[in-house]
């Protein structure tokens, strides 16, 4: 059994009990993750292909460690005008170990909460209360203005 999925922007070909190396994800070492973006599945012959994704279908991984990647150099030169820069860069992976491909778990649907009808009318009144006192607020009288300054000319001789 194989799928393919979308981690961090790439897409990967999956199997069980295999480690692969990924963009950096957020989590500790030895927290698991969960990958619903599955795009296809195989199940010993059976291939479902999704539009986009596959529905109720869901990838749970290990996250093993993060670490650095190779170091990449980047050189950049323009012959005869003196220019030359010189980069490196390591790129931040994570190592995982994929666990389950399989059906997602049902969600669990929580109780519906009882709320009292008094309490969203008195904070409806409260909002309510404090727009006419925002209305009610008489207008500050306007900036006196300074007299204007004649401009000066040059009165010519």
């Amino acid at each position: 059994m194989y799928a393919i999925v979308e981690i961090a922007g790439q897409q990967f070909k999956v199997e069980k009990d295999q480690k692969y190396f990924v963009h950096q994800l957020e989590g500790k070492p030895g927290s698991k993750v969960t990958f619903e973006n599955v795009l296809l599945l195989d199940d010993k012959g059976k291939v479902s292909v999704g539009a986009p994704a596959v529905n109720d279908v869901q990838v749970t991984a290990k996250i093993e460690q993060h670490l650095l990647g190779d170091k990449v150099i980047v050189f950049k030169k323009k012959r005869r005008k003196g220019y030359k820069v010189k980069n490196g860069h390591r790129q931040r992976l994570t190592e995982i170990t994929v666990q389950d491909i399989g059906k997602k778990a049902a969600p669990k649907k929580a109780a519906p909460k009882s709320e009292t009808k008094a309490a969203p009318k008195k904070a409806a009144a409260k909002s309510e209360a404090k727009v006419e006192t925002k209305k009610a607020a008489p207008k500050k009288a306007a900036a006196k203005s300074k007299p204007a300054v004649a401009s000066k000319t040059k009165k010519e001789n």
